[in-house]
């Protein structure tokens, strides 16, 4: 490659640049000497760092979002084709009996002939037994016209059940894209974040794979209050109902679990997941999301939050925690950092809602 080609060499063009050169050398590496100190660039600020760590986890937490709500759309899309591939098979079946019905009524048509009823009324030698049969070919004829009106009507359904299987397929494959594109960019921020993460000083580090947020005045690692080996605090504040307690209790034995990308456990989980999985536990069925979460139940002020509530963070809504009382939340805050107590107010507080 053209890197590694060692570079042309141009001669000088007379010993008085050659001299110029050489003294212009020295010149530098003497006020080098000088200065004692080179000019390699100064080490990135931790503060700085933790900033941008945390800024690659939010945005990893974006897609995260996204991705889980591509996901859930294509598992609605994918059961919904299941379903209607099994509705075309179903009715492709009793398509295919109208069909086999309507061909015997063809064969034994053509097996009578096409004689005139006058002539072979004519040819009887009783008129009335012909009469007779006469009445019943006409009852014949009513129920072929009823044969030949449900191949019709079964024809129509199969059309259109696969039909409607196609644009099912069709949604579930552009749902796939929007999976794999949300993938590969969360991937690529929390490759990003650990990155960064590496860049630290081994005590800001340790405060990012604990979970801490950022001291906004300092950014440096702001140790909480309460941590997973300290639950007590559990009873501190009662939940309004008995669902809002169950969901609480479930939040509390998730401590010190890990984060998990995309997970709704047990073993894991990622932000919403974890509160998706608390209230399911207590008989309530929350979407997938942060942001169709916030719209579940009842929306509440701040100075209204109880424990159970689902407190929202961030202008774009990309995180989400379980109130448990006295300013306190638990929550799974991102890869490296397990289920966690933390205080409301260590990230920008975008709203809440009551489930139940």
């Amino acid at each position: 490659m053209a890197s590694h080609r060692k570079p042309k060499q141009h001669p000088l063009a007379s010993s008085t640049v050659r001299t110029a050169a050489t003294l212009a050398l020295a010149g530098v590496a003497g006020t080098t000497a000088l200065e004692g100190t080179g000019h390699a660039a100064p080490l990135p600020d931790p503060a700085q760092l933790r900033a941008r760590v945390d800024r690659s986890y939010q945005e990893a937490e974006v897609a995260t979002e996204r991705y889980n709500g591509a996901k859930e759309k294509a598992d609605r899309a994918e059961a919904a084709l299941d379903g209607l591939q099994d509705e075309a098979a179903r009715r492709t079946e009793r398509l295919n009996a109208a069909r086999d019905a309507l061909g015997s009524l063809a064969s034994a048509q053509y097996r009578a002939g096409a004689v005139p009823e006058s002539v072979r009324l004519l040819l009887s030698s009783s008129p009335g037994q012909f009469l007779e049969r006469a009445s019943l070919t006409d009852r014949a004829g009513d129920r072929k016209a009823v044969v030949v009106a449900r191949f019709q009507r079964e024809l129509r359904e199969v059309r259109q059940v696969r039909t409607t299987a196609a644009g099912r397929l069709a949604e579930l494959r552009s749902e796939q894209d929007t999976l794999a594109r949300n993938k590969r960019t969360a991937a690529a921020k929390l490759t990003e974040a650990r990155a960064l993460l590496e860049r630290l000083p081994s005590r800001e580090r340790a405060a990012v794979e604990r979970g801490d947020a950022a001291d906004p005045a300092t950014g440096a690692g702001r140790a909480t209050a309460l941590r997973a080996d300290r639950p007590a605090s559990r009873d501190a504040v009662q939940a309004p109902t008995g669902r809002a307690a169950q969901a609480v209790a479930f939040a509390y034995s998730a401590l010190g679990k890990p984060y998990v990308w995309g997970a709704t456990g047990p073993s894991g989980f990622d932000c919403s997941g974890l509160t998706q999985a608390a209230w399911q536990a207590a008989g309530v069925s929350l979407p997938r999301t942060t942001y169709t979460q916030i719209n579940a139940g009842r929306r509440v002020s701040r100075g209204q939050l109880a424990p159970g509530d689902l407190v929202f963070f961030y202008s774009g809504v990309s995180h989400v925690g379980l109130y448990v009382g006295g300013g306190q939340m638990i929550h799974a805050p991102h890869p490296g950092a397990p289920v966690r107590l933390a205080p409301v107010d260590e990230m920008p507080f975008a709203g809440a809602a009551r489930p139940a």
